[in-house]
């Protein structure tokens, strides 16, 4: 099915058609629309139009009011003149349920394709091979599923990477120690579950890491044996690479393990780590420096520039090469970066990455823009800023220690079935589990995504998993509380009736309903989920008074139950969609 006109269309093709019959001059003119709380639309254009024109705002607002069409069978029923020139406009009911049913018509909710879509490469949740995941990676993790998802809507095809850190001196180590220990990784038995095998995989590795670090901090022998396994294994030797992929795979099992509690799909084809470029690596050197984008400093390659200094203001460099002829995070990120757009044929590279890191990135994108990879603009870091605990200081646990990501999401479904149990006492233990892990998760989910990214937040598990409120669990409870009514509903299934007048709490409702495409276009263009979780909010919001004030199916009349049955079926898919696509569950039990 074809795109739906938005309200916002229509009424804005309607001042444009009233404005050029008007003053045939200013055809094409912007009319500046937007939503009001003094009515449903208004149009601002006539005041910059005016001042242009050299004419009076008032007069020329009043001569678009003279030539446009209002009253039965028109779209617009109502308009008029305000303040200096400002067009107030209410729609007609007739029209907004005919759009509303349009939308419910179609499985998209109406919701077009973006006009020029491209390929978008997303970097995010970058976990680190032979270590656990901390609360450090929630950010990245949920913000970049969530962005992801959202371009795939919008028809953008979408290529993830998660570039994991795999590769480098530490592995040296690790290689080593299971060289003289082989059989540190040897699995004991099989575990049950996902959650089961991801422990045992993190306490094996955790055991081998903190075994080698200890020998590696206190044998100089050992040290400068692992110190020389780095070189059979950037040069591809089999035993070297074999036991390193041993700890690769440990590794993913306790990702899998993680992702999976966390509600987020992780594909392999999607898992690039550091050591897929590391081929790359030398041939990004020779580029840089034969084409003098990079010269050597004190033995290392290095990338200046004009406005990047240290304290005491000397020029602070990117340093692709090191000294030693050892690479750093920039010769990798380099890489990633001629693969993505020279293979790949990226159009635009998302790197969902801490603000902490925002200045080596920058000096990252304009190495590569100066080499000529990269199109000036196509890579941009979505900055996000730090999770907080109630003292205002970064998320740790009592000792001081980082929060391991498992610990918190298991906290936060233990909250929530608490929620669960006490408010659905018809559901079996079985179910309760379920949507204790629902309401958890999402309540983690959208209390990261309901902030803009660059702000720090508090992790408050108290009021995330709040019936009321800027909540995932209000939002849930909302969806629940509709399909309840639809149940009881029976074979009295929705209808729209265009021809029935609209109550204030219905029309409020059907005009925030029809935002949704125009909402999911902006969080798209602009890389930002919380428009998203703000529009959902809302809804809820007005689906509350609306339930309050609109008897549903205790109306006056059956054309008004199916009326008011259609507002709520359009409603919960509306939220299930748009919740889906910040990756949370929306049970119809709760």
């Amino acid at each position: 099915m074809a795109s739906v006109p938005s309200l916002a269309t229509t009424v804005d093709q309607c001042v444009g058609d009233a404005l050029a019959a008007a003053l045939p001059e200013a055809a094409g003119a912007d009319p500046l629309l937007r939503r009001s709380d003094r009515a449903d639309f208004q149009a601002n254009g006539m005041l910059a139009l005016a001042k242009k024109l050299k004419g009076n705002p008032r007069e020329l607002a009043g001569l678009v009011v003279e030539r446009m069409a209002t009253g039965a069978g028109e779209p617009i029923a109502q308009v008029e003149v305000s303040g200096p020139g400002f067009l107030n406009i209410t729609v007609s009911d007739e029209v907004l349920v005919t759009t509303l049913a349009a939308r419910a018509e179609d499985a998209r909710l109406g919701v077009p394709y973006a006009p020029s879509p491209g390929t978008t490469v997303i970097d995010y949740s970058q976990p680190n091979v032979a270590k656990e995941m901390h609360v450090g990676h929630l950010r990245s993790t949920v913000i970049g599923d969530a962005v992801m998802r959202i371009l795939e809507h919008s028809g953008e095809k979408v290529i993830r990477r998660h570039h994991i850190g795999d590769w480098g001196t530490q592995f040296g180590m690790l290689t080593q120690y299971l060289i003289e220990n082989p059989h540190e990784l040897d699995h004991e038995s099989d575990a049950a579950g996902a959650g089961e095998a991801g422990e045992a995989a993190m306490a094996r590795l955790n055991r081998v890491y903190k075994a080698s670090r200890a020998l590696f901090d206190s044998d100089e022998a050992f040290k400068a044996r692992a110190r020389d396994r780095v070189v059979p294994l950037q040069s591809g030797d089999k035993e070297t690479l074999d036991l390193w992929h041993k700890i690769v795979d440990e590794s993913k099992i306790y990702f899998r393990a993680v992702y999976e509690q966390l509600d987020v799909e992780i594909r392999d084809e999607d898992v690039v780590g550091e050591s897929a470029y590391n081929d790359d690596l030398q041939q990004v050197v020779k580029d840089l420096e034969s084409s003098g984008v990079a010269v050597r400093s004190d033995g290392a390659l290095c990338v200046f520039f004009d406005d990047v200094k240290g304290p005491d203001g000397n020029p602070t460099p990117l340093i692709v090469q090191k000294s030693n002829g050892g690479f750093g995070y920039a010769a990798t990120d380099l890489a990633a970066i001629r693969d993505r757009i020279g293979k790949l044929h990226a159009d635009t590279l998302l790197y969902v990455v801490d603000v902490r890191q925002a200045l080596h990135f920058r000096m990252v994108f304009e190495t590569a823009q100066r080499a000529g990879w990269l199109p000036e603009g196509a890579a941009k870091q979505l900055a996000f800023g730090t999770v907080l605990g109630d003292d205002g200081k970064p998320f740790k646990t009592r000792a001081g220690e980082t929060v391991r990501l498992v610990d918190l999401l298991d906290e936060a479904v233990q909250r929530a079935e608490a929620v669960v149990r006490e408010k659905a006492r018809d559901l079996g233990e079985e179910e309760i589990a379920e949507r204790a892990a629902q309401v958890g998760i999402g309540a983690v989910k959208y209390a990261d995504l309901s902030n803009s990214m660059s702000r720090d937040y508090v992790f408050d598990l108290d009021r995330m998993v709040s019936l009321s409120g800027d909540t995932s669990v209000y939002l849930q409870y909302a969806c629940a509380r509709i399909h309840s009514i639809l149940r009881k509903a029976g074979e009295a299934g929705p209808r729209a009736h265009p021809e029935l007048p609209l109550a204030p709490a219905e029309r409020a409702l059907g005009l925030h309903l029809d935002e949704f495409a125009q909402t999911l276009a902006s969080a798209s263009q602009t890389y930002e989920p919380h428009r998203l979780t703000a529009y959902l909010y809302g809804l809820a919001t007005l689906y509350s008074s609306f339930y309050e004030q609109c008897p549903v199916l205790k109306a006056e009349d059956p054309a008004t139950v199916a009326n008011r049955l259609f507002l709520c079926e359009l409603t919960a898919r509306t939220l299930h969609q748009g919740m889906e696509l910040l990756g949370i569950r929306t049970p119809e039990r709760l």
